[in-house]
């Protein structure tokens, strides 16, 4: 690999009104290399991808592309120098095809000229092809899995000839499989040349693909442009955070004598499940585990009213209920939450902070007459603010102008001060940094101490793992099976995994018998 960058980045500073975001950043990009970039959230890893894609302009500080100095006026003048980014916030068009997503740069450029889409499909061809993509161009971006959604970002990012790909999260709504086929993709654009930045707060997958590392803590570098070989993850974690990990292990809890807080009974759903028999107790946590799109998120969503539910029974508290709506569910069933969509779902981007954090508490508080004050809300979600360490000016600032992470943060500290009786947390650590995945993994375990039930969604295995009492294992729509958790970590994922490979095979037999 050749020593000469071929982006450079140095003594970079951002100053936004009572904030230096950063504080002269240094930064080398080489060509044929895979270059992570980590860092807590707030950072400065979006503020420096945002001043390196020509988003913001630095304060001070100087870029080089090929050895000459250079500057971004916009986001199209970076790419159309080969610097293109793939966001963790898909920017597609879902009601566009395949192809305009992919051209909709050079699209724009000409706005009287008639599309010839036969031509427009014929082009995206080479670049899906590159990427193993097997779908039609035509196709809508709407009826693609989250996977092919992203793979089709990176295509749009290649037809415009990057040399540069920036990549923020792109894991982030993977299975471990389309992970592997993304990495096999990025090391072959490597090998071709192109210089790759990996933003991500998964360390294993840094430790996997990535050569070069640079680390930013509070704006600053804690870490420039060194190279991978030598360095462990307590190095990395360290770098990140100023100090070691220290995650919390397993450990048992009895809740077996528990009172059940809520249960399900060969329940159905508008949306295909059925027979689904769970319980949640007192002071327990139970995961709910399987791969992505096989109906876990639905059926949270369901229990809180937002679905209907068909057939079998529905508990909270010993008492069969019918959920008509989520506010229903949460103000009459004392039930919460926490959604992976936090920008669609669980956040009102346009509000401030104090408000997205106060919504579930507004009735609770509010007086006899609905008054409500502002210090009343405040008094009761800053100690959850507080100990999430969530990155604001203020709590008066707009929550769309945070980072990802301090939203996700935000979006559970909303329901951690709401108190309810039952919280379904559905991928809570997705974008959020080691530090704060430590810190809200602590606070579900001191919410579930302290009597909470917790239905725990995540794909991730070892979060799952360090976390549940029992783990019930969802596939195409049903419960497939339970394991009761014991914290060893190699015998309880081969417990899931065997579940999950045993309801493929039912599917498979049941297939072969209805096409003889």
């Amino acid at each position: 690999m050749t020593q000469t960058p071929i982006f450079r980045a140095q003594s970079i500073e951002k100053a936004f009104p009572g904030v230096l975001a950063l504080k002269g950043v240094d930064i080398s990009l080489h060509p044929g290399s895979i270059h992570a970039l980590l860092g807590e959230n707030g950072a400065g890893k979006s503020t420096l991808i945002k001043v390196i894609t020509g988003v913001h302009q630095p304060t001070a500080g100087t870029m080089y592309l090929d050895g000459a100095e250079t500057r971004f006026t916009s986001p199209r003048d970076a790419i159309a120098k080969g610097i293109g980014v793939v966001h963790q916030e898909r920017n597609l068009f879902p009601r566009f095809s395949v192809a305009e997503n992919i051209f909709l740069e050079q699209l724009a450029t000409s706005y009287l000229k008639p599309v010839n889409y036969a031509q427009l499909n014929r082009d995206a061809r080479p670049w899906l092809d590159a990427l193993e993509l097997d779908i039609d161009p035509a196709t809508p971006v709407s009826e693609l899995s989250v996977a092919r959604m992203q793979l089709v970002e990176i295509a749009k990012a290649l037809s415009l000839k990057s040399r540069v790909l920036l990549l923020d999260e792109p894991t982030a709504s993977l299975t471990s499989s389309e992970t592997d086929r993304l990495f096999t993709i990025l090391r072959r654009l490597r090998d071709d040349g192109t210089s790759l930045v990996f933003v991500s707060h998964k360390l294993e997958e840094v430790q996997e693909i990535c050569d070069r590392v640079t680390v930013l803590r509070d704006g600053a570098n804690a870490c420039d442009s060194r190279s991978m070989d030598g360095v462990d993850r307590d190095q990395l974690v360290q770098m990140m955070i100023g100090r070691s990990e220290g995650a919390a292990a397993w450990r048992h809890r009895d809740t077996a004598s528990h009172p059940e807080v809520l249960g399900l009974t060969g329940v159905s759903t508008v949306l295909g499940h059925r027979d689904i028999t769970l319980s949640v107790r007192k002071g327990e946590i139970v995961g709910l585990y399987g791969l992505i799109g096989v109906g876990r998120t639905e059926l949270a969503k369901s229990i809180m009213g937002q679905f209907a539910v068909t057939g079998g029974e529905v508990r909270v508290n010993g008492t069969a209920v019918q959920i008509g709506s989520v506010a229903e569910a949460i103000h009459r069933h004392g039930l919460g939450y926490i959604s992976e969509d936090r920008k669609g779902e669980g956040l009102i981007l346009q509000h401030s902070v104090l408000a997205n954090a106060g919504v579930p508490i507004w009735r609770k508080l509010a007086g006899a007459l609905g008054s409500l004050s502002d210090g009343r809300v405040q008094q009761v979600v800053t100690p959850f603010l507080n100990k999430l360490e969530v990155k604001t000016p203020s709590l008066a600032q707009t929550v769309g102008n945070l980072s990802g992470g301090n939203q996700q943060k935000i979006s559970v500290a909303k329901w951690l001060a709401a108190g309810v009786s039952f919280l379904i947390v559905d991928e809570p650590s997705v974008g959020i940094d080691i530090k704060t995945k430590a810190y809200l993994h602590e606070l579900l375990r001191e919410l579930a101490d302290n009597g909470t039930a917790i239905l725990l969604i995540s794909s991730d295995m070892p979060e799952m793992i360090a976390l549940a009492d029992r783990i019930a294992v969802m596939d195409d729509y049903r419960i497939r099976g339970e394991v009761p958790n014991t914290g060893v970590y190699d015998d309880i994922s081969r417990k899931i995994m065997n579940h999950i490979h045993g309801s493929e095979v039912d599917r498979t037999e049941f297939a072969e018998a209805s096409n003889p």
